[in-house]
């Protein structure tokens, strides 16, 4: 989930459906993704760097700027209004302050006490499934992939570097425990707008989640065990355990409910405090205040793209793509009438629509009522039909190298996206699963 409530009006209601509007998106991913494995291949480091993804993006933006104009839509409003909606800017404020908080708990040694505390108390086979667990715990209590991420990468971090993990690996972990506390809170923005959108109990929706969901976190926590590397031997830290304690107050305060930004803001001035306590290090109020911009600067690009894709989503919803796509679903819904039909055109519907929109809240908000009319259509129970709409936005966001949670953690971990797109295991096994029941299990009930 992108921790954001969209309250905007959009700006056209009901646009004329049209494949053409969908190019930019293509182009974008074509550009961005083709020149990282063209330097990857060449043999150049870090490849998918050379070609930074918010100049990658220009382009599409400008294709999708010249079919709005085409189309009669004015380009430049539809930009700036996709580009300034409140819950982009929240989820900069998000970025920003996560890098703040990681770029100066590292500075004044609480990565290094992290380490010693996390290695000398956990058997190394279990860390990575303990980690998932962690960030699945966090995201469940807040019901904010985001926050969990901010809060539980710094910390990960440090133990798979101290530990001499892969770094893709091990965050991974962390994405996907992440997603799956997100999937199933009941304080979710994804929870809150599939239910409402199908018109079910919140409880009921958990329930048809649930049995999908635990069977894919177990298998997850098992396939980390099996693949987790033997951690290496470090050297004792000679930083004092009480520097731990910043992350701690960050987890125990997020996981009883407070706004990540807050939770975010006092973890930056707390770990400033521990800086200048510390006797082992000269920190004062200037190397508090430099780190804290140089947090900000690590965020930059994130920033960039995140609001760019604001931009571009909105150009794409705007001249017709979201619709055309939703009218090229429901019309093979229509032609196929099974259950199984209904349940797996609403996953497609599902995860095109957030792999267009990167924002899940957003995807679900969108496709919701024509995943409702699908249901409707085919015999699908309406919490089957939420479960799915959350369920599938949930895997799509958790594996899109251009969506707000790998980004961040991208950013945090100094790793490629698309490295860890392909170690969120637990998205990847997660639908798995879920096509299975899709498959294999025979309903219950029709339409409530």
């Amino acid at each position: 989930m992108v921790v954001f409530h969209d309250k905007t009006t959009p700006m056209t209601d009901h646009p004329r459906p049209s494949g053409l509007a969908l190019l930019p998106l293509l182009l974008f991913l074509a550009v961005f993704f083709g020149a990282g494995m063209y330097f990857t291949a060449s043999g150049t480091d870090m490849g998918f760097y050379q070609l930074r993804a918010p100049v990658a993006i220009l382009p599409a933006i400008a294709l999708a700027a010249f079919i709005a104009w085409r189309r009669g839509v004015q380009p430049a409003e539809s930009l700036l209004h996709g580009m300034g909606q409140p819950n982009v800017m929240l989820m900069v404020l998000v970025f920003l302050l996560a890098g703040a908080f990681a770029t100066v708990s590292k500075a004044i040694g609480a990565v290094d006490a992290v380490v010693a505390l996390g290695l000398g108390n956990l058997h190394p086979s279990l860390i990575l499934p303990g980690l998932f667990i962690v960030s699945a715990l966090v995201a469940l209590a807040i019901g904010t992939s985001m926050g969990t991420i901010a809060a539980v990468t710094p910390i990960a971090l440090g133990i798979a570097q101290g530990a001499g993990f892969d770094l893709a690996l091990t965050i991974g972990a962390v994405i996907g425990g992440a997603m799956f506390g997100d999937n199933l809170s009941m304080i979710s923005d994804t929870t809150i707008a599939a239910t409402r959108s199908q018109g079910v109990r919140m409880k009921d929706k958990f329930r048809e989640n649930f049995k999908i969901a635990l069977p894919a976190a177990l298998l997850t926590a098992i396939v980390l065990f099996v693949i987790g590397p033997e951690a290496q031997t470090i050297a004792p830290s000679h930083q004092g355990w009480w520097l731990a304690l910043p992350y701690l107050v960050v987890l125990v305060l997020a996981l009883i409910g407070m706004d990540v930004l807050l939770v975010l803001s006092i973890g930056i001035v707390l770990a400033g405090v521990f800086g200048f306590l510390n006797p082992s290090i000269d920190y004062g109020a200037v190397s508090f205040v430099g780190d804290i911009y140089k947090g900000f600067e690590g965020m930059v690009e994130i920033t960039l793209l995140s609001i760019l894709i604001g931009g571009l989503a909105e150009l794409i919803r705007e001249t017709g793509g979201l619709a055309w796509l939703a009218a090229k679903i429901h019309s093979f819904a229509g032609s196929h009438a099974s259950r199984r039909s209904g349940e797996f055109s609403i996953a497609a519907l599902a995860s095109s629509t957030d792999a267009l929109t990167a924002n899940n809240t957003v995807a679900i908000l969108i496709s919701g009522p024509l995943a409702k009319d699908i249901a409707t259509r085919h015999g699908v129970s309406m919490k089957r039909s939420a479960s799915l709409l959350d369920i599938f936005s949930c895997i799509v966001q958790g594996v899109i190298p251009y969506g707000a949670q790998i980004l961040l953690a991208s950013s945090l971990a100094k790793v490629s996206p698309l490295a860890l797109a392909g170690n969120v295991y637990y998205c990847w096994i997660l639908a798995v699963i879920t096509i299975g029941f899709m498959i294999f299990q025979k309903p219950k009930s029709t339409v409530e």
